[in-house]
């Protein structure tokens, strides 16, 4: 996935009270960012 911190791997979804979804991504640094579902995207490898 790419997210607006750069290229990741997707690690966990949840869903909000809100009923919208965040995706845990995992960067090469092995930090987690949490992010809706605008800010990512597909990566084609």
């Amino acid at each position: 996935m790419f997210t607006t911190r750069g290229r990741g791997t997707v690690i966990d979804v949840r869903a909000t009270p809100s009923g919208k979804f965040v995706i845990g991504v995992e960067d090469a640094n092995g930090e987690v960012g949490y992010f809706t579902e605008k800010a990512v995207r597909l990566a084609r490898s």
